[in-house]
């Protein structure tokens, strides 16, 4: 619209008082009161009464949001009882802009807001009739009845009529009679289907016709257009003659407003209605993962938002990744009978979720084992330990624990913990750094119980663990009442791969608000630990796959993790990490009581699944960890049950209280775990360990109690 144009159409526009006489008289005329004087003075008040345009906020019905994988890719939508998807007037097309004048507002180009004409034959028509025959609302008075007022949507009064007429008129002082055809377009009732209401051109289009709103034919779009005034009467789903009936109603106005010739009317009269069902909206991709973001936004924004919908949502998901996890999941336990799997992939950077996969079907399930599954972990917590120990300034290298059986009694706050080997050897006096690769529960257990369950709890909620500890002295070797998820240990193991910085995870990258503002959510990033004491238990982790439990499963650049395998093989992890990527692999049957089989373990079945993925989604990167700007500083530690370097390794024997050591040198290399990359029974403890009980068999692993070792389920510590 030039200038000029504009000039001349604010010239037509009648101010307030002279809009409110004019409002006045058409309703004297139609309503022929004999008080008439009485009559206006109430209408002047009901039009004074009227708040300006200017302060009322729209209030849009909720709208589907649609939720974006990291590359862009749809993932699908987030709906509830409303279908409503905004799209710009470019993508509507004008034979449905035409069919919606043609059979709601024949005289929308020509009046200011109010037809004026309109209501007086409205009027003329009821009187004349036994019955209401016509309504006088313009499509810009729906509009403000549907956008700016709907809580007077149901009110049939004369006062809710004045004020949606004096609305309307302001509103297209403001606004183009373009931009209000598509406000309308976009937030009028097309009708409802298995619950769900289709609002605006666009979720009807989706709804009725499984096609977006730019691709309807005149048949459809007359079809549509007739809709609103009646969306239950005319559903072509309940009744398809009433529809047809409709439609070709809309087809007449059309070509009485020349918009289309009478043949054309014909055709799209005879045609078929075309309708079907379609689930569009219900269509997602990752479904387990679109769930866990869709509880991330009603906990970041509240739910009443999430509700409203119109969001765009771009998430951190690596589509790629997640095909390469579902891939390598099945490429280990893609059998009959087998056990369920997760893995969770975080970029140590920035607490980003990039791969949530399982080998579970959604639907007979929605459990999502990567993020909602607390299963005990193993010996994979062993490393959760060495971060407290080195935070505490103990030195893994040159601090030895006697490897031997602990029998009951060695734990005077725990009298009953019976911690063992597999074999009933044991190595020795050895290396905190020594006995992780091998997995050595008895060093892990008087480790924990040298520096205290608190300061190990302390440790693993600092790292990123989320669920509750107990505070027992078992956790120090994975035997937790409550269990961790794999999302959970990713996340943990993610704080050493960064170098202390410890990320709060979201599957969120930014959101898109119906209003145009955009939020990039920053995850919640603290330095826990000093990039000198990850990289102090760092070529520990990396022993485990060169030399340990995991042999066999290395990249074949720099990668570190551990095992673990859980109270009578129910459950096999392996949690590994590069300078770039964290990932956790659980193994399990949902049954906590169900065991994989004695031949089963972390290193056996989920370090595979780890690797397979690994090795592709690390890419073409093979750098190692920076050397620390912070290096390690080691302090002297006097542990209750630390040895000295070459003590016994004989079963039942004490150790002198108070003894440690501290000096640099060579330590003890373990005998080889593995010959030929097969499986050395002797380098897992075993029997596998229960927590200890708190008096009165409350399970606290810091009391006294009836614990021994346990043969399945409960709190039992890992066997590997």
């Amino acid at each position: 619209m030039t200038r000029r144009e504009r000039q001349k159409r604010r010239r037509r526009r009648p101010r307030p008082a002279r809009r409110a006489l004019i409002i006045i008289a058409t309703l004297l005329l139609v309503s022929g009161l004999a008080g008439g004087g009485a009559f206006a003075g109430w209408v002047a008040h009901v039009v004074h009464d009227t708040p300006n345009i200017s302060q009322l906020t729209p209030k849009p019905q909720g709208a589907v949001s649609t939720v974006y994988a990291a590359d862009g890719t749809r993932l699908g939508f987030i709906t509830g009882d409303t279908l409503r998807n905004a799209v710009p007037g470019s993508e509507i097309p004008l034979v449905m802009k035409r069919a919606t004048v043609a059979i709601e507002d024949k005289r929308f180009y020509q009046h200011g807001g109010v037809d004026y004409l309109g209501i007086v034959r409205a009027a003329i028509k009821n009187v004349t009739s036994d019955r209401t025959a016509q309504g006088a609302s313009t499509l810009t008075m729906q509009l403000v009845r549907n956008l700016y007022i709907p809580q007077d949507r149901f009110q049939k009064t004369l006062t809710r009529k004045i004020r949606e007429a004096t609305l309307a008129n302001e509103l297209e002082q403001r606004h183009s009679k373009a931009w209000v055809l598509t406000a309308y377009l976009n937030n009028v009732p097309y009708g409802t289907v298995g619950g769900q209401t289709a609002v605006g051109v666009e979720a009807a289009a989706r709804v009725f016709f499984g096609k977006p709103a730019w691709q309807l034919t005149l048949p459809e779009a007359a079809l549509l257009a007739g809709l609103p005034q009646a969306p239950t009467q005319y559903n072509p789903f309940n009744d398809p003659a009433a529809a047809r009936r409709r439609r070709a109603e809309v087809l007449r106005a059309m070509v009485s407003s020349r918009y289309v010739t009478q043949a054309q009317a014909d055709a799209a009269s005879a045609a078929p209605l075309g309708v079907r069902h379609s689930d569009y909206y219900g269509l997602r991709r990752e479904q387990f993962f679109f769930d866990y973001v869709r509880s991330e936004l009603i906990r970041r924004y509240g739910r009443a938002v999430v509700e409203q919908g119109g969001l765009k949502v771009y998430t951190t998901i690596n589509l790629r990744f997640q095909q390469l996890a579902r891939q390598a999941i099945a490429n280990h336990v893609g059998y009959p009978g087998s056990p369920s799997a997760a893995l969770a992939t975080v970029d140590p950077d920035n607490g980003h979720i990039l791969a949530m996969a399982s080998s579970a079907q959604y639907g007979p399930t929605q459990f999502n084992y990567a993020a909602q599954a607390h299963r005990q972990p193993g010996s994979s917590f062993k490393v959760i330990d060495l971060m407290a120990a080195v935070r505490m300034g103990i030195d893994p290298n040159t601090t030895y624990y006697v490897s031997r059986h602990l029998t009951p009694g060695w734990l005077p706050e725990a009298p009953t913990w019976d911690v063992q080997t597999d074999s009933h050897s044991y190595a020795g006096s050895i290396s905190l750094a020594n006995a992780l690769p091998i997995s050595d529960n008895t060093v892990y257990a008087q480790l924990g119980a040298d520096i205290g369950p608190d300061k190990i709890d302390q440790a693993a909620h600092d790292m990123g663990v989320t669920s509750h500890l107990d505070g027992y002295y078992a956790e120090a070797i994975g035997g937790l009442r409550y269990g961790v998820s794999p999302l959970e240990m990713a996340d943990a193991y993610a704080t050493v791969a960064d170098g202390g910085w410890r990320n709060t995870v979201t599957a969120i990258a930014r959101v898109v608000f119906p209003d145009g503002r955009v939020d990039v959510p920053k995850a919640p990033r603290k330095k826990e630990f000093t990039d000198g004491q990850t990289d102090e238990i760092i070529p520990a982790m990396k022993a485990v796959l060169s030399r340990g439990t995991a042999v066999g499963s290395d990249l074949g650049c720099p990668d570190a993790g551990k095992t673990g395998t859980t109270s009578n093989n129910t459950d096999a992890w392996f949690v590994g990490i590069t300078p770039r990527l964290s990932t956790a692999v659980w193994v399990g049957y949902p049954n906590e009581t169900t065991t994989l089989g004695s031949s089963v373990f972390g290193g056996t079945i989920a370090a595979p699944i780890w690797h397979d993925f690994m090795v592709v989604a690390k890419g073409s990167y093979c750098s190692d960890w920076p050397p620390p700007k912070e290096p390690f500083q080691a302090q002297p530690f006097f542990g209750t049950y630390a040895s000295a370097r070459g003590g016994s390794s004989s079963s039942g024997t004490t150790t002198t209280p108070g003894t440690t050591t501290t000096t640099p040198g060579t330590t003890t290399t373990p005998e080889t775990t593995r010959t030929g990359g097969g499986y050395n029974p002797n380098a897992f403890a075993h029997p596998p360990q229960r927590a200890p009980s708190s008096p009165g068999g409350g399970g606290g692993g810091r009391g006294q109690g009836n614990a021994g070792p346990s043969q399945g389920g409960g709190a039992g510590a890992p066997t590997h």
